[in-house]
């Protein structure tokens, strides 16, 4: 499963820490969640997909989705 959070906030044209003040999750965070090095919690996701005023399901890739 692959995490589309990158792509979804530059599509919105938001810095790091625009989406961080949106979601009150932490830019390190969103950062980590970008690259791969930690996977966001349901929650976390429901917060991102919330502030970008998008679906969850268009925050990652899935062949189950």
């Amino acid at each position: 499963m692959e995490v589309l959070t990158w792509q979804a906030r530059v599509e919105k044209n938001l810095t790091l820490k625009q989406l961080e003040s949106l979601t009150g999750i932490s830019k390190t965070t969103l950062n980590n969640i970008e690259n791969g090095l930690t996977s966001p919690t349901l929650r976390q996701l429901e917060a991102i997909a919330a502030a970008l005023n998008i679906h969850i399901s268009q925050l990652f890739e899935s062949d189950f989705k």
